[in-house]
């Protein structure tokens, strides 16, 4: 089969998780080719993830990399054999490869864990509030695009939603506050964030302006976590897009940073109060 075009996010990352083995195991690319009965350009495809490979392959490469986790090699497997074709590819043909990869990366996550400072959480928008968001993009979008936008970020909020998959979300209070789309949009929204906190599988916690700081205080993120401790994957939302991290310094770096925003956050039931009186301060003051 010739190398694909265009690999998928998991694609990469089971390449990617190759190639650790391999370095940890102190081959180079020939080496291990010649191991395995793969020639360098074969090893270099694979990972890149352009080309896939058997799980019977993934296991000799494992064993001539003296690889024994076990774990990790079971779900490396799993990637393989799942070939699924997600409900986001439906929009590939609409939207940039930075929304498809966000909703691929959730769909097969174990658990979800975002961190928002002036929004929102994408999977707890009501479908006003995320026209309103998109609105806000510069050079502004035709309102056909907005539509689709917001259509598919209300489609991916099924799997919360469903308890297919728990969700944390830290959000701090500046995002209770900001008034996308104006202040009955923020108030509606408001009152659905106090619902869906009360929903099985969905924890909603507040960083108050009264803690005066805290780590990832200027960038929104989600950490997703995968099958085993070296599949999760950190996702940050930049202006430009989306940046995905998954070496393990950055994996260790951000389950300390939400470590600590769980310690500082405010409880379910202290956040659910300050949701409401936010939406009632909205209310009294502008609508």
């Amino acid at each position: 089969m010739p190398p694909r075009s265009n690999p998928t996010l998991r694609q990469r990352r089971l390449g990617t998780e190759l190639r650790r083995m391999r370095e940890r195991a102190g081959f180079g690319g020939s080496e291990l080719g010649r191991n395995v009965g793969m020639n360098p350009a074969q090893v270099t495809q694979m990972e890149s993830g352009r080309i896939g490979i058997s799980v019977d392959r993934l296991h000799t490469i494992a064993a001539a990399c003296n690889c024994d986790n076990r774990p990790l090699v079971d779900a490396l497997a799993g990637i393989i054999t799942d070939r699924r074709k997600g409900w986001w590819e439906e929009y590939r043909e609409v939207l940039t490869t930075d929304f498809l990869e966000v909703a691929e990366i959730e769909s097969f996550a174990k658990a979800l864990s975002t961190c928002t400072t002036n929004y929102i959480p994408g999977l707890l928008q009501t479908g006003s509030y995320a026209s309103a968001v998109f609105t806000r993009v510069y050079p502004p979008l035709p309102g056909k695009d907005i539509d689709v936008r917001t259509a598919f970020r209300v489609q991916r909020q099924q799997l919360v939603r469903s308890g297919k998959t728990p969700l944390r979300a830290f959000i701090h209070e500046a995002a209770l506050r900001m008034q996308f789309g104006g202040p009955k949009v923020l108030a509606d929204q408001l009152d659905a964030l106090a619902e869906d906190s009360e929903q099985a599988g969905i924890s909603v916690r507040v960083i108050p302006f009264a803690v005066d700081t805290f780590p990832g205080a200027s960038e929104n993120l989600t950490f997703a976590e995968g099958p085993v401790p070296e599949l999760d994957t950190v996702q940050m939302d930049v202006a430009q897009g989306v940046l995905f991290f998954d070496a393990p310094a950055d994996l260790a770096k951000h389950r300390a940073i939400f470590a600590r925003m769980d310690s500082i956050a405010l409880s379910e039931d202290g956040s659910r109060d300050l949701i409401w009186s936010v939406k009632k301060e909205v209310e009294d003051r502008y609508v």
